[in-house]
């Protein structure tokens, strides 16, 4: 298939990207290590010790992170749709997160024990039609909040990436009622152009 003008410039874009740069020189799987890098130096969400679910994960930049700001004290599950090359220390299941029976796989991971913090950096397979796009990714972005507020520990947090467009004022008030509080965040690793987002529900409410 020809390239676009459109695709030639965004591969150009990418290539010349400083933080596409730093990542190869730094060992990371995609640039979006250094979205959570930013967010997490702020909001210090990673703690040794602490029980982590990574969902969305592939190819593993967050879990890599995560990883190493556990400092071997930890655990992390990732789950994502694609396969995801492993990383020591990180559990991973392939499977689609709006499937139930992969939402129990996870939850058997848990073994009934609360997570301390939840990142999504999920977004679904585009299909051009902004309406649709829109709504598959708030559909996943519920999926998620939902899970959170299944599983997390009183006092634990969710980090999630949102589409700023319908369904975000619904994610933003639910959040609100199970948090102690929602703020935005948009690192500098996120282009301007971008319509994302990351939404941080902190504290969780106990029930």
């Amino acid at each position: 298939m020809k390239r676009t003008r459109t695709s030639k410039g965004w591969m150009q874009e990418h290539v010349n990207d400083e933080f596409v740069k730093r990542a190869q020189r730094d060992g990371y799987r995609a640039r979006a290590a250094y979205k959570l890098m930013e967010i997490d130096d702020k909001d210090q969400l990673i703690k040794p010790g602490m029980t982590i679910v990574d969902l969305g994960a592939t190819p593993g930049s967050w879990s890599q992170v995560a990883v190493q700001r556990l400092k071997g004290q930890g655990r992390i599950i990732a789950l994502d749709l694609l396969e995801m090359a492993a990383i020591p220390g990180v559990d991973f299941i392939q499977g689609d997160f709006r499937e139930d029976a992969v939402l129990f796989q996870l939850e058997e991971k848990l073994n009934n024990r609360p997570i301390d913090l939840v990142i999504a950096d999920m977004a679904p397979n585009i299909s051009g039609i902004s309406s649709v796009d829109q709504a598959n990714a708030a559909y996943l972005t519920e999926l998620a909040l939902e899970f959170s507020l299944k599983w997390l520990k009183p006092g634990g947090n969710f980090l999630v990436k949102v589409f700023i467009g319908s369904g975000f004022d619904e994610i933003m008030k639910t959040m609100r009622l199970g948090f102690d509080k929602v703020v935005t965040r948009k690192p500098k690793a996120s282009r301007d152009r971008s319509s994302e987002v990351y939404l941080l529900g902190l504290k969780r409410k106990a029930d």
